[in-house]
């Protein structure tokens, strides 16, 4: 009997040990089990808010800042369809930033070539309409390397311009480039094939002789877009614009020249004309930023367009 009890306790110790180790694997599974589920949804979270900035989804949302500030909008590069320096891009940061409620002025800080005259002028057009509607609201421009031509264009809409003395100013002109490649196929051996309707469709074609009456009406056209660019810079400066010819023959100026001609207003960074001229010291960036699939297509994909024989452009520099 002492026997069977000993049995029974002993089997009755092992199970309870036995059961004991299957509790605690249990246990410990489940905790790296749901250490795993974490650290995974760690992971997730971290790749989509990574992802979600790089779309430029996560813009910083500056209309909640409750403090009045200098709302700022970057204007960088060519003025173009397909870029960051676009009428899409430039006139959506300009909107929110009319339309955030403690926006106290707007600055708009161009470092630009030029460009496109018509992506120019669509933000020269709503800098107007903007200003017309929020008249309480002023915009100054703030260059800094270069604002030439189409850049000009589009500063000659603001309120005031400021400069740094050795910035680059004016390019107030228009150009159509494009190249001569007549004979070069034939030296090649290369018989090019061209069926046109219409005697003008082959308009300044560069593998053909260059026709004189094309040419005119290219100058004609050239002179046109021209005037319109005069117009618009008279407009906007007014009469702080000096009577000098050579300020619509193309050529460029320093900044500090450009104050003496009536290009601009005064010299100052964006700092000082938040701190000076808007009376704050906080300055919110509402530029459009360029999103992930914009980087990925930049890098990837854009870089032929501009090089494609017969490629003419209308450009504002």
């Amino acid at each position: 009997m002492a026997d069977i009890d000993s049995t029974n306790r002993k089997e009755g110790w092992e199970r309870e040990v036995l059961e004991k180790i299957i509790s605690s694997s249990v246990k410990e599974q489940r905790r790296v089990r749901y250490w795993g589920i974490f650290f995974k949804s760690l992971t997730f979270v971290y790749l989509y808010l990574l992802l979600f900035w790089g779309l430029g989804w996560f813009d910083g949302e500056p209309g909640r800042i409750t403090d009045k500030h200098a709302a700022l909008v970057d204007l960088r590069g060519e003025i173009k369809a397909d870029s960051m320096g676009s009428a899409d891009n430039i006139n959506a940061a300009l909107q929110k930033a009319f339309k955030d409620k403690n926006t106290a002025g707007v600055i708009l800080r161009i470092n630009s070539p030029g460009g496109s005259p018509v992506q120019a002028g669509y933000i020269n057009d709503e800098i107007r309409r903007l200003r017309a509607e929020y008249p309480q609201i002023p915009l100054y421009v703030v260059v800094e390397d270069i604002c030439a031509s189409g850049g000009y264009y589009v500063a000659v809409a603001a309120d005031k311009i400021f400069v740094d003395k050795a910035s680059i100013v004016g390019s107030i002109g228009v150009v159509l480039d494009s190249f001569g490649f007549a004979g070069t196929l034939e030296k090649l051996g290369v018989e090019r094939r061209l069926l046109t309707a219409g005697e003008n469709k082959s308009f300044l074609d560069p593998f053909l002789p260059s026709d004189p009456k094309q040419r005119e009406h290219a100058r004609q056209m050239l002179a046109e877009i021209h005037q319109q660019f005069i117009q618009v810079v008279r407009h906007g400066r007014g009469d702080r614009l000096k009577d000098v010819p050579e300020i619509f023959s193309g050529m460029v100026w320093t900044g500090e020249k450009s104050i003496e001609l009536g290009l601009v207003d005064g010299l100052g960074s964006a700092e000082y004309v938040a701190r000076e001229i808007i009376q704050t010291d906080r300055i919110v960036d509402f530029t459009t930023q360029e999103g992930l699939a914009e980087r990925f297509a930049k890098r990837f994909g854009r870089v032929t367009a501009d090089v494609m024989l017969g490629g003419e452009r209308w450009q504002l520099r």
